[in-house]
């Protein structure tokens, strides 16, 4: 994959986040069987507030009408619906006319289902004063689905467990977003190093990287800066509109993106490994088994992930470590010149991450971010998902568990755009020899920005544009670090990157090799 098509790949593949809302569980429980399931609501606790917990709860026998909308009070079997769990279908009527009818015949509970998307239900204020009973709206594939598992028989409880301000998945999504970066960064300096430092050609301590040709690397210059975020921009936006075909594209662009990645990760490590250096002849060159043995096991690790993506109670670790792969291999081959383009990136993609959260949903008909609604996969008729984030299972169960938020999410972009400042940071150190000062206070305040990111989406428990926050602590730091050790010019325009060409080109002299390859 050149370099061209890892900038495309980048602008599909920027992560974001989404939140939920007024939402309960509706826990269903079969008479005949034993077994349960749990299922989402959604309900207005203005009308009566659930209680928080399965314990706290009374279960009913369901009474399955969704044959009828409930609307008049013909709609009523002859059998009554005495302290019965109602269900009935979404209609004409308002859900108050519904709650009225259950209520004046004794039901215990009324729950609605919907077949497209589910609301919390709402009316006059006057009106809510007269319903006594718990209303909620259901999924009526979750219905079907109850009825096919569970069968006739069904007993079931409502009830709201509280959403834990802290769940520990966000620690596991810490740990990688911080050590990526440290890694990724860590890795195109050594690979700085190494092409600024190159061993005599007959030196016995020339490696086996430097036997081979170097791999081109992306240059994102100011003017490619702008090129890029507005392709972010646009394939946000078609995402949005065209979500389920262009889901399939990222699919097919991550998994092949993943293997390549994942290869070289791989292979970076292997050829410091002073084994499996067994060779065939493949024309003029000698080709290392292991490496193509490794190819072929990277394909097929990625094969895996696209058969098995929707799996969730697995493929997760999977799916983090190809993506870890990913934002690695990213910080490596996509490189910044200088602090110019660092800051002309990272701020417009902060405004990009802004717009595209807090300021369209005063556009869109649901009045929902484009942001959430794309990560979300709303648009998606499969239940497939963009493959751009970092997912860790919930290790607290709570609402948000059932309800289409089993996992704490952080975006590949909100690792990889930061981390590319990150790595100029590392590849400037080594330029100038600096100690690496500028690499690990960099490090530090993208850990900082990180936990500064969790806190607000803690407490205020609405979706955050991370950059808003990572964006800021890096380019403050990098920028005051700079300015006190008198070296704001140098880190401004590069130390040597002006040499070296635009994006998807190389000097020349840096693809020069033997003719042949013996050990």
């Amino acid at each position: 994959m050149g370099p061209g098509w890892r900038v495309v790949a980048l602008a599909l593949l920027l992560g974001v986040s989404q939140a939920g809302a007024q939402e309960g569980i509706f826990n269903a429980f079969s008479n005949n069987t034993g077994l349960g399931a749990d299922y989402c609501i959604v309900y207005n606790p203005v009308w009566m507030p659930f209680p928080k917990s399965l314990a706290g709860a009374t279960r009913y026998q369901l009474q399955d009408l969704t044959t009828t909308m409930l609307c008049n009070q013909t709609d009523v079997p002859p059998e009554g619906i005495k302290d019965k769990l109602v269900v009935v279908m979404r209609g004409n009527c308002t859900f108050i006319r519904k709650a009225q009818i259950a209520q004046m015949n004794h039901a215990k509970a009324l729950v609605v289902a919907s077949v497209h998307r589910i609301l919390p239900p709402s009316g006059n204020q006057s009106d809510l004063e007269e319903i006594k009973i718990p209303v909620a709206l259901i999924s009526y594939n979750d219905v079907l689905s109850m009825k096919k598992m569970l069968g006739d028989q069904i007993s079931a409880a409502l009830y709201s467990p509280p959403v834990s301000p802290l769940d520990y998945s966000i620690l596991i999504i810490f740990i990688i977003a911080v050590a990526t970066v440290a890694l990724g960064s860590y890795w195109s300096g050594v690979e700085e190093y190494e092409s600024g430092n190159p061993a005599p050609p007959n030196s016995s301590t020339r490696t086996r990287e430097q036997d081979k040709p170097n791999q081109p690397s992306a240059l994102l210059t100011p003017l490619t800066v702008v090129a890029f975020v507005v392709v972010c921009c646009t394939m946000i936006v078609l995402l949005y509109f065209f979500y389920k075909w262009l889901v399939y594209v990222v699919i097919a662009i991550f998994s092949l993106a993943a293997a390549i990645s994942l290869y070289n990760c791989l292979a970076a490590v292997m050829k410091r490994i002073p084994y499996c250096k067994c060779k065939f002849p493949c024309g003029n060159r000698r080709i290392e088994v292991c490496l193509v043995l490794l190819a072929v096991f990277c394909v097929a690790v990625s094969a895996v992930w696209v058969v098995f993506r929707n799996e969730d109670r697995w493929v997760w670790i999977l799916h983090d470590c190809l993506g870890a792969a990913f934002c690695l291999n990213f910080m490596k081959t996509l490189k910044m010149p200088n602090f110019k383009s660092c800051v002309i990136l990272l701020g417009l993609l902060l405004i990009y991450d802004v717009f595209f959260v807090f300021i369209t949903p005063f556009f869109t008909r649901n009045h929902e971010s484009i942001m959430v609604e794309v990560a979300a996969g709303s648009g998606g008729d499969a239940g497939e998902k963009l493959p751009v984030v970092i997912r860790v299972p919930r290790l607290v169960f709570s609402v948000a568990t059932v309800c289409g938020m089993p996992f704490s999410l952080l975006g590949f972009g909100d690792i990889i755009v930061p981390g590319l400042l990150v790595a100029y940071c590392r590849r400037f150190d080594v330029q100038t020899n600096t100690s690496n000062i500028y690499f690990v206070l960099c490090t530090i305040v993208y850990a900082i920005g990180m936990i500064l990111t969790f806190v607000v989406l803690i407490l205020t428990k609405m979706a955050q544009p991370a950059l808003l926050y990572l964006v800021p602590c890096t380019l403050l730091t990098c920028a005051v670090t700079a300015w006190s050790r008198k070296e704001m010019k140098m880190f401004w325009t590069g130390s040597s990157y002006e040499m070296v060409n635009p994006v998807g080109t190389v000097n020349e002299d840096t693809l020069s090799e033997p003719t042949s390859d013996y050990p």
